[in-house]
């Protein structure tokens, strides 16, 4: 069974968001890793006062192919924890059949899959940006705290603003839209198990998005597993009570990889 367990970050945020996870699963034996995306390998404070000019022009598939790189080098295969576009490139490394198995919490949109009322009006302003498309954009505090934080207390929500929200770059969300390098082989029958994750109250990415991931998933042999969190949002992995979902991810994975 993998010792090894690989986090990725999703848009606006940074490998920091998952240091209480990684000194939760260190504590229980296991080795972590969280590299940044590309040209993300600086503090938070760096990334908003000056972020890297081709950020915005950063795609899914240079960011799927810096975690593959990784991943080659280790001397296991992992298990792949990724949230939102995180928890997309999870599943696009397990279609190259990297990681012994993946957890992909409220997965960015893969091609084809259809983002809900909410989840639009949430991503509205990446798209109404000025040549979003090619630039590195900012979330503003009230976005974070309708669509990515919502049900926080305000204090929460801007303690947290501070500390995490980053650029992220526009160009990813265009190719969720167009199926443009953010395709997923939904029947490739020598997959990793993978555990899809949900958060009921996710306005980002709504929990009829899983499912839809969940359904495609099922002309494919290869195990899909599916748990939704009550009275979760987008920010599920950081904010108060996610120790539950860490233990029940890597509970499944484990389970999951001796039965295989």
């Amino acid at each position: 069974m993998s010792k090894t367990i690989l986090f990725i970050h999703g848009a606006w945020l940074t490998p920091e968001i998952w240091s209480p996870w990684r000194a939760h699963y260190e504590a229980l034996g296991y080795t972590t890793l969280a590299p940044s995306w590309p040209l993300m390998e600086r503090p938070a404070n760096e990334l908003r006062s000056n972020p890297n000019p081709q950020l915005g022009k950063l795609t899914l598939g240079r960011i799927a192919d810096h975690y593959a790189s990784v991943i080659e080098a280790l001397p296991e295969k992992p298990i792949l924890i990724g949230h939102s576009y995180g928890g997309l490139i999870v599943q696009m490394l397990l279609d190259r059949g990297l990681g012994a198995a993946g957890v992909s919490i409220d997965p960015g949109p893969a091609a084809g899959i259809r983002p809900g009322p909410k989840a639009f009006l949430s991503a509205l302003p990446v798209f109404l940006a000025w040549r979003g498309w090619s630039r590195a954009l900012t979330m503003r505090f009230s976005a974070f705290a309708k669509n990515f934080a919502n049900g926080l207390p305000e204090a929460e929500q801007r303690a947290a603003y501070a500390r995490h929200i980053v650029p992220a770059p526009g160009r990813i969300y265009y190719q969720s839209v167009l199926g443009l390098g953010a395709g997923i082989g939904w029947r490739n029958p020598n997959r990793a198990p993978l555990l899809l994750v949900s958060g009921e109250d996710d306005r980002t990415v709504e929990p009829s998005m899983v499912r839809q991931n969940l359904k495609r998933y099922s002309a494919s042999p290869a195990t899909t597993s599916f748990k939704s969190f009550p009275r979760r949002n987008h920010f599920l992995i950081a904010a108060t009570g996610w120790e539950e979902i860490a233990d029940e991810s890597l509970q499944w994975a484990t389970a999951t990889i001796v039965d295989a």
